[in-house]
């Protein structure tokens, strides 16, 4: 198997997440999943997340912005049933 560039790394999280919008990933299920080192796949996660692509939920995993969204609504939702 051949190492990935970060860049290639990000760009393979980025059809991974276009494919699957509701794709909610913690940072080892991300990195097992894409076959990543440690540090490249903290480095490619950390660049989509201050990018704006991905945002992190309360408890941490990985998501589109959109996602995080209905997460919060639906805890919202829950908590006032």
């Amino acid at each position: 198997m051949r190492l990935l560039h970060v860049d290639e790394a990000i760009e393979l999280i980025r059809m991974e997440y276009a494919e699957m919008p509701g794709l909610k990933l913690t940072f080892w299920q991300a990195q097992r999943l894409w076959n990543l080192s440690d540090s490249l796949c903290e480095r490619a996660l950390s660049i989509l997340t201050t990018s704006g692509f991905l945002a992190r939920t309360p408890d941490g995993a990985y998501v589109l912005p959109a996602a995080l969204t209905r997460i919060d609504e639906t805890d919202s939702l829950s908590r006032t049933l």
